[in-house]
């Protein structure tokens, strides 16, 4: 089962059925999203999760809106009620309390929601059935502080932690807890690969200079001009010879009165001089 399936599953099941307020404004959550069609005075919902489309005929039965059709064609199953039945039903009040917005934007996302397995890649999205609507849900997210973006018609969030928080909001409690895990460990791994290119990228760099120093050493004795070096470049060239693998702050350290990387630099560029 993906994670969107799961999250659609948990979010069919909350228990919030009695409270009548609430179900007219997850309702009208599932009528803005593009899910929703209409056709000859019906409207269609079409969802391929078994829990999704139980949890929309519960709210139409909370609505007393009984004649509704429930039909299935290949994995889609596709609910079909009238216009009629909800010509009365108004929004009036959704958007003036907190827990009717929080219902009416699950609706949205059961309607036409998905999400990423977080394991892959961080993005949720919504579509909504205009563009006018999808601001209006826009909207709503910033006043909880989401940083959700816009599409057209489309409502999206690629930032883990905006996903977690809305997640939380519409009461997926237990997706947050998953997605959570998989965040810290998405993020643990990230860390510990950033660190190891880091520290390849300083091996290679010392490989590098390091090879680069030996073959101009080797080419200053085939010249015999190693015996002109002065004795403190002479001693910081056979140290080289000696210990092709060390980095120039560890050669530095292994010289009887120690100096810093950059001395250490310095006193190769003036081998250089002596080519």
């Amino acid at each position: 089962m993906s994670f969107s399936v799961e999250l659609k599953t948990e979010l069919s099941k909350i228990n919030n059925l009695k409270n009548k307020q609430e179900v007219l404004s997850e309702f009208f959550g599932y009528l803005d999203s593009a899910n929703i069609t209409k056709k000859s005075k019906n409207f269609k919902f079409a969802t391929e999760n078994e829990h999704n489309i139980n949890r929309f005929a519960k709210l139409l039965n909370n609505l007393n809106i009984n004649d509704y059709k429930i039909e299935i064609t290949g994995k889609t199953y596709i609910i079909t009620f009238k216009e009629k039945n909800i010509e009365n039903l108004t929004t009036d009040n959704i958007f003036n309390q907190d827990n009717l917005k929080k219902a009416y934007i699950r609706g949205c996302f059961l309607g036409a929601g998905s999400i990423n397995n977080p394991k892959n890649k961080y993005h949720l999205e919504i579509l909504i059935k205009n563009e006018e609507k999808a601001v209006g849900l826009l909207k709503i997210l910033q006043d909880y502080d989401i940083n959700a973006k816009i599409l057209k018609n489309i409502v999206y969030i690629k930032d883990g932690e905006e996903i977690s928080k809305f997640l939380a909001l519409i009461g997926a409690n237990n997706a947050v807890i998953k997605f959570e895990e998989i965040r810290v460990l998405r993020e643990m791994k990230n860390n510990v690969n950033r660190i190891v290119n880091c520290e390849t990228a300083n091996m290679n760099k010392t490989i590098n200079a390091s090879v680069k120093q030996i073959e101009l050493i080797k080419m200053l004795r085939k010249k015999g001009k190693f015996n002109n070096l002065p004795e403190e470049l002479k001693e910081i060239a056979i140290l080289r010879e000696k210990n092709p693998n060390a980095t120039l702050e560890e050669l530095g350290k292994m010289l009887p009165n120690p100096i810093g990387k950059s001395s250490v630099s310095h006193r190769f560029k003036k081998i250089e001089e002596y080519i």
